[in-house]
């Protein structure tokens, strides 16, 4: 007997795909924003701060530059590794992660004006 067309025939449902966790590319989004800031707030202190310029000073030829770009890339790859870590197998917010390293970036970028530096140091 034919089913009348009011009845319908359960669909079988395909269970769905396991999602990738996104927590290592967020760590990677969001230390690169961490990285950004970094930068710029340790050159801002170098360049506020005989003694720190002295410390930040690797390289004679390249003055305190060498230090500051030095420790920024120590402070990215820090914040990299201990968020992929801690991020590994987690689904994050990309969203808000997204924000937070655009919001950093966006600091970094503008502590690079002297303008804006010397207004933080009170110059």
């Amino acid at each position: 007997m034919n089913p009348s067309p009011q009845q319908h025939e359960p669909i079988a449902s395909v269970p769905a795909k396991p999602s990738l966790p996104n927590g290592p590319a967020a760590a990677a989004i969001l230390s690169a924003g961490v990285g950004c800031f970094a930068l710029s707030v340790v050159a801002v202190v170098a360049d506020a701060s005989k003694p720190v310029a002295r410390f930040c000073t690797f390289y004679l030829p390249t003055g305190p530059l060498s230090g500051v770009t030095s420790t920024a890339i120590f402070l990215w790859l820090v914040t990299w590794f201990i968020l992929a870590r801690r991020w590994h197998n987690r689904t994050v917010a990309v969203a808000k992660v997204n924000a937070v390293a655009f919001l950093l970036l966006f600091l970094g970028v503008l502590l690079t004006f002297p303008l804006f530096a010397d207004l933080l140091l009170g110059k």
